[in-house]
C-alpha cells in the first residue's frame, strides 16, 4: 500500500540524521548496519550526500558533515551559525574589520558566516560559500595549524601553531591582511569539524588587538558550541 513516502529520499535523510548525532563520524559499514541496508547501497548514498557537499570523508575515512549541512541548517535556532553570529559582530566592532567562520571540506576552505563592523567607510565583503585552498588564507592555515604536526608543514602552519593564530597578506586578496584562529570542537555532532574564526581588512590591521581579539572569539565560540546553553 503506497504511504506517499519515497524510500531512496527518507534513507537519504535518516543517513544524514545518523552522521549528525555521530560525535566521531561513522564507516560506511557503521552507517549501513544503523539504517539495515547492504554496504552498496549504502555507498550510494553516501557519495549522493557528498556530491551534494552535505556529507564528506574525513582523513582517516570516516564520514561526518559536509558544509552545505550547515548552510541548509543556517536559520534553526540551534545551529552553529547561529550560535556564531554574535561572536563575529563582536569580533568585526573590535577589530573594525570584516569578521568569518570558516569550514574545512576536503583541500578547500569554505566561508559560512560573515558580519562586517558598522561605521567603516571600506570593508572587504566575503560572500558566504566562497571557496579556496585550505593552504591559502588565513582560514585555512590556522585550521591546518590546528591538525597534528607533519614534516610538509608549511612555515606559515608552523607559524600559526606557535602563535594559536595566523596572519597572512595578499594571499587571496591583494592588499588585504587576515588573522584567522581555529575552533576546538569535542562536542557531539561537532567532532571532526574543522572551523576558523578570523578577520580581514585592505589596511594594516592593528594585530596587538586583533590578534588577541580573534584568538579570544574562536576559544568563545569553541565553548559555546561544545557546551550550549539550554
Amino acid at each position: 500500500m503506497a504511504t506517499g513516502k519515497l524510500q531512496t529520499l527518507d534513507r537519504g535523510i535518516e543517513a544524514l540524521l545518523l552522521v549528525a548525532e555521530a560525535s566521531g563520524g561513522l564507516t560506511v559499514g557503521d552507517l549501513a548496519t544503523r539504517l539495515g541496508l547492504h554496504r552498496a547501497v549504502t555507498y550510494r548514498i553516501v557519495a549522493t550526500l557528498a556530491d551534494r557537499g552535505m556529507v564528506r570523508r574525513g582523513v582517516d575515512g570516516r564520514i561526518v558533515l559536509g558544509a552545505r549541512a550547515y548552510l541548509l541548517g543556517a536559520h534553526t535556532v540551534d545551529s552553529i551559525r547561529t550560535m556564531a553570529l554574535p561572536v563575529l559582530e563582536d569580533l568585526a566592532e573590535r577589530a573594525s574589520a570584516t569578521a568569518f567562520l570558516s569550514m574545512a571540506e576536503g583541500e578547500e576552505c569554505v566561508v559560512v558566516l560573515t558580519a562586517e563592523p558598522r561605521d567603516v567607510a571600506i570593508t572587504i565583503h566575503y560572500r558566504v560559500g566562497r571557496r579556496h585552498p585550505i593552504t591559502r588564507g588565513a582560514a585555512g592555515i590556522a585550521i591546518l595549524a590546528a591538525r597534528p604536526e607533519t614534516d610538509a608543514d608549511s612555515q606559515d602552519v608552523r607559524s600559526a601553531r606557535s602563535l594559536g593564530y595566523s596572519i597572512t597578506r595578499d594571499q587571496l586578496h591583494r592588499g588585504a591582511v587576515g588573522v584567522s584562529s581555529a575552533l576546538l570542537l569535542t562536542g557531539v555532532g561537532f567532532a571532526r569539524q574543522e572551523f576558523s574564526v578570523g578577520v580581514v581588512a585592505f589596511e594594516d590591521l592593528d594585530l596587538d588587538v586583533v590578534a588577541p581579539a580573534v584568538a579570544d572569539a574562536a576559544q568563545t565560540l569553541s565553548k559555546t558550541i561544545t557546551s550550549p546553553t539550554l
